[in-house]
């Protein structure tokens, strides 16, 4: 059973997301949050696999409490936003984010973010993920880490799944491009995040951008 956390400031959208999340057998709404504050104390105490972080919160707001959930390992984050890209979701997928959808996604495409980031994969396509990491690259200080840290660490199959991050795959095309398991590919991607010092694949995926760019 996948257990979610909501946070947004709006009782009917929380109500909506729930209403559509509680319909699937393998996922269960926990709890609910309306701003950032509540949201960490919500995650620490109920440990769910993911939380639903809007961004715009009075009080503490999702980036905030993004980073905090991240760098504490209570949760996987999947973020909500009313637009496709901008700074505040930069700014969140820095702090840690598995990735975004927006709020008028579809009930079905909401679903399969949640069982994805719960899986430990991203929900960013890559025409999407390729803006992300351009918008990064021409944002000063926006870096995941410096240029080639870690590097010297990874083994050559590390290095062609980050390559495979680079280009915005998810574990499934990462696993069919390198002909290998799912499984092996959720094992070298962690291990990748943990040589280069980053908090989610997206952050992986512009340390490889910068290598080509280099």
């Amino acid at each position: 059973m996948i257990r979610v956390l909501i946070a947004d400031d709006h009782g009917a959208i929380r109500a909506g997301l729930r209403l559509i999340l509680d319909s699937e057998d393998d996922i269960e709404v926990i709890g609910e949050a309306a701003d950032g504050d509540i949201a960490v104390a919500q995650a620490k105490a109920l440990r769910p696999e993911v939380v639903l972080m809007d961004v715009r919160m009075p009080g503490v707001d999702g980036i905030a409490a993004t980073e905090r959930i991240v760098a504490d390992g209570l949760a996987r984050v999947l973020i909500l936003t009313t637009f496709d890209l901008d700074e505040y979701v930069l700014r969140t997928l820095r702090a840690g984010a598995s990735g975004f959808v927006l709020k008028s996604v579809s009930g079905p495409a909401l679903v399969d973010a949640v069982r994805r980031v719960a899986a430990g994969d991203g929900v960013l396509a890559p025409e999407v993920t390729m803006a992300v990491i351009d918008a990064f690259a021409a944002a000063p200080g926006e870096r995941a880490a410096p240029r080639h840290a870690g590097l010297d660490e990874l083994t050559d199959r590390e290095r062609e799944v980050l390559d495979c991050l680079g280009d915005g795959l998810s574990n499934a095309q990462i696993a069919t491009r390198l002909f290998i398991g799912e499984t092996t590919v959720k094992t070298h991607v962690s291990r990748v995040l943990t040589k280069l010092g980053v908090r989610s694949r997206v952050q992986a995926a512009i340390v490889a951008r910068e290598i080509r760019d280099a």
